[in-house]
This record gives structure tokens, C-alpha cells and sequence, in this order.
């Protein structure tokens, strides 16, 4: 899916970004736990090098807890990664997260200097809220949208801790495509971006594989049938989703569906896993070789162009010419 949704402050919040994570100690990235790897952003971790990172899973208490573990243990695998898992409202982790930022920067932290830390996140992954827990007190605006706060602001967070916090930022090329439908089922880009029936359909497919128990209790259904389609008609026959003449409106239990994925209706769900992954990423690979295979063709196509016989005995013809005048000249230099 194409999330056509990549503000103007966006690009400005990057650029800031690349300029004062030099100055920076320690980057804190909050991601959000049902989507670790579609909510991590590519474009920081190009530029992090080997700065220490702590990833903070946040909204925990909406995710799949086994798969939240799993996916811990994934990200730390990666060298200078630290993880720990919040919900919007655990007060109590707060110690915990400034102990672990000063356990990253043991050198900054035994010193009278501060820790400089920068707080990143995609849009409405809940960062502005941690801020204000982090510093007991209200500093960042929260919304229950995305894209609340527009601009990189410096925050006195008290025991030897300043941080930046920066806007929510998504990045303007999603290359695998089941990201944006992620984001999109998550409530990281705005409604007006993305199309309901599309993620819908993406995210009843996905639920009825992976957890079709908890579709089976939140709509009341005897059974799960095997397609996306065919669940949505049977759920907008327990929601009440029909028009006139019978008719099922598909945007409506979309709508139903997604509103009830995103507040935790549903369950506790993760909408992806690290096996997953592995098997995208394979398949992101394959297309970009072929997409590049296929402009190769083209470059070359065009660079032949399109010849009829008759040109193509000319263009030879003229090979062979210019070919023998080039002899010609060489004997000519020898002599």
C-alpha cells in the first residue's frame, strides 16, 4: 500500500536529526510493540552507526506478550541495542528507562557533565506522553493522532539528563510494502492517507491466520472462515454493516474492524513476527533484482533502438566502414 502522507516538517525534522545526532550520547527510539520493524525507522538507523540505542517498546499491554519477548531478543541482537517494554500510562517504568540511560553512558554519567539523549518515534507511537512521564511534568502536547508535535525542542529532564525530542517522523519510501499497511492498521498515518476497505482487508487476512480465536469471541462467530472476504461478510451481519437490499458495506466493517484492532478491542495482537521478516525481506531482494534486471533491458533496448532489417543492415554496413577506415588509419601512422 502507498501511504501518501509525508509532511513538509518531516523532511525538516530529518535533516535536524543527521545534524545534531553527532552532538548526541545516546538515541532513545520508541517503537510500537504489535510492529517493531514497520515502526523502526530505516532512514535513523542509516545514520546511527554505532551509537548506543535504547529501543523502548511502548504499548506493550496492546501486543502479543510472547511475541513482544521474541522480538526483544531480536533487536538486541544487534550490537549497542538495549530494549525495555512501556505501556502509555506504566509511571513505574520511568526509573527504569532514566537507570537505563545512564547505564548506556557510564563515562557522561560519572562525570558533571549531562547525558545528552535524542527521542525519536513514527507519529502517535505515544513518545510525547513518555516525555511527560519521563520528566514528571506536562511538556510535550499528546494527541491520540499522528503528527501532534511539528518542531525539535530541548528538554531539562532533571539527574543529569537533557534530551531532544523530535516530531513524529515516517520516512518517504516504504520499501516493503506490507509496512504501510502495518502503519496504517496501527494508527501511525491519518485516515485521510490511507484507504479502510485496502487495510482492511490486509488486516482481517492477516487476524484470521494468526489469531482466530480472538476473532471468533470479540464478533460472536461459530467459526472463522478461510478468506478475509468471507469473514467480513460474516461480521457485518454481527455489527449490523448492511445497506439496503442486504448489501454488506465493507468500508463500515473496515472501519469496525481496524477502530477495534488499534484500541485493543480485539486482543492483545502483534501484526508481525521476525519470521515473517526474514521471508520479506528475501522477497524485497527478489523484486529489487528484478526490477533492476528489467530497467538494464530497457536501458539497453533504448540504447539499440528500435531497428527494422533494413536498418539493422545499414548500422552494420556502417560498422564495418568505419571499422575498415580505422585499419586504414593505423597503417597509415605505421608507415
Amino acid at each position: 500500500m502507498a501511504v501518501h502522507w509525508f509532511p513538509g516538517h518531516m523532511h525538516k525534522t530529518l535533516k535536524e536529526v543527521k545534524e545534531t545526532l553527532p552532538s548526541v550520547d545516546v538515541l532513545i527510539e520508541v517503537l510500537d510493540a504489535r510492529i517493531p520493524y514497520s515502526s523502526e525507522n530505516p532512514e535513523v538507523a542509516k545514520i546511527r552507526g554505532d551509537k548506543p540505542c535504547i529501543k523502548i517498546l511502548n504499548k506493550a499491554d496492546l501486543a502479543d506478550p510472547e511475541l513482544t519477548a521474541r522480538w526483544q531478543t531480536q533487536l538486541e541482537s544487534e550490537r549497542g541495542i538495549k530494549t525495555i517494554t512501556t505501556t502509555t500510562d506504566n509511571i513505574n517504568k520511568s526509573k527504569q528507562i532514566m537507570d537505563l540511560i545512564r547505564k548506556t553512558c557510564p563515562e557522561k554519567d560519572a562525570s558533571v557533565k549531562n547525558i545528552t539523549a535524542m527521542i525519536i518515534g513514527i507519529p502517535n507511537v505515544g513518545k510525547s506522553t513518555l516525555i511527560n512521564i519521563l520528566a514528571d511534568r506536562v511538556i510535550a502536547k499528546t494527541g491520540n493522532e499522528p503528527a501532534v508535535t511539528k518542531n525539535l525542542q530541548r528538554i531539562n529532564l532533571g539527574s543529569g539528563v537533557v534530551l531532544y525530542d523530535t516530531p513524529g517522523v515516517l520516512w518517504p519510501k516504504l520499501e516493503n510494502p506490507n509496512t504501510g499497511y502495518r502503519l496504517a492498521a496501527s494508527g501511525a498515518v491519518k485516515e485521510t492517507a490511507m484507504e479502510y476497505d485496502d487495510v482492511g482487508f490486509y488486516a482481517a487476512d492477516y487476524l484470521i491466520k494468526a489469531y482466530p480465536e480472538l476473532l471468533k469471541q470479540r464478533f460472536k462467530l461459530d467459526t472463522i472462515p478461510d478468506t478475509e472476504i468471507e469473514f467480513l461478510e460474516m461480521a457485518a451481519k454481527t455489527r449490523g454493516a448492511i445497506m439496503s437490499g442486504g448489501r454488506v458495506n465493507l468500508h463500515k466493517i473496515c472501519e469496525v474492524l481496524l477502530t477495534e484492532l488499534m484500541s485493543g478491542k480485539i486482543g492483545r495482537i502483534t501484526l508481525e513476527t521476525p519470521e515473517m521478516l526474514v521471508v520479506e525481506k528475501q522477497e524485497m531482494l527478489e523484486a529489487a533484482a528484478k526490477k533492476l534486471a528489467v530497467k538494464d533491458k530497457r536501458k539497453q533496448k533504448f540504447k539499440d533502438g528500435s531497428l527494422t532489417p533494413d536498418k539493422q543492415d545499414r548500422k552494420e554496413k556502417r560498422e564495418i566502414k568505419r571499422q575498415e577506415q580505422s585499419a586504414r588509419m593505423k597503417g597509415d601512422k605505421r608507415k
